[in-house]
């Protein structure tokens, strides 16, 4: 599969997804956090494959992502405050300047909880995407 293949994007974030629930069953939560991300990028970034015809840009900005696929403006408030929780957790997941309050954040409940709101708006794209 190429990099510009919708199936190629939706493989990578089953695995980010299965691999935030070991996250969360390792107590790993500031991985939960950042696999969360990674799985909505890639779903977004299947999107953008299946509807430009080419490959996604180099870019973790899951608005950007969002807006340029139209998906932005048909996210219900309840996507949209999950969105907004994820943006910031690629950078904050990977180099985090303040480790405490993270973890602080991203509690084992709260860790559960965003793990259920990514499965549902990971599945909400993927029935965006155009039929085979």
């Amino acid at each position: 599969m190429a990099s510009n293949d919708a199936d190629y994007w939706l493989d990578l974030a089953r695995y980010d997804l299965r691999a935030s629930a070991a996250m969360l069953r390792a107590k790993q939560r500031l991985y939960v956090g950042f696999l969360c991300h990674l799985a909505i990028e890639k779903t977004r970034k299947a999107c953008w494959a299946s509807v430009k015809k080419c490959t996604p840009p180099f870019t973790h900005d899951l608005s950007l992502l969002a807006e340029r696929t139209g998906l932005l403006a048909m996210l219900d408030e309840r996507s949209l405050t999950v969105l907004d929780f994820l943006e910031p957790l690629h950078i904050d997941g990977r180099y985090p300047t303040d480790k405490a309050r993270l973890l602080r954040m991203l509690t084992s409940a709260k860790c559960a909880l965003l793990m259920t709101e990514t499965r549902r708006l990971h599945l909400w794209i993927k029935n965006k995407l155009p039929k085979k």
